[in-house]
């Protein structure tokens, strides 16, 4: 049989991109579909949160600095939760927020 060629693109869920943590430089290349929490906690970087990232407390809003269409779009629960707690409206819920193309991010405290 022969083997055909596939391009990767925004639907390939093995697809690799970029995010980059500011202002310290780190860059780590995941899986599309991880969710930003996740990443940020196996660099070990600290990220606030009282829900162990289960989407309750809001508390692990990072600032998109490039690449804000590379994230999923914001839900509805998302936006509830921002609400809620009080989160800015530019914010993303590393929780409930994940990564499908290169972005770059930072946490207000880092």
């Amino acid at each position: 049989p022969q083997q055909r060629s596939t391009v990767v693109g925004m639907d390939d869920p093995q697809a690799m991109v970029e995010v980059r943590f500011s202002p310290g430089g780190q860059r780590v290349q995941v899986r599309r579909g991880t969710r930003l929490y996740d990443i940020v906690r196996s660099l070990d970087l600290p990220l606030a949160s009282s829900c162990d990232g289960t989407g309750v407390c809001g508390r692990c809003g990072l600032r998109v600095l490039s690449g804000a269409d590379g994230l999923s779009p914001e839900s509805k629960l998302e936006a509830r939760r921002k609400r809620d707690n009080r989160v800015a409206p530019a914010l993303r819920l590393a929780c409930l927020t994940a990564v499908r193309a290169d972005v770059e991010v930072k946490a207000d405290y880092w």
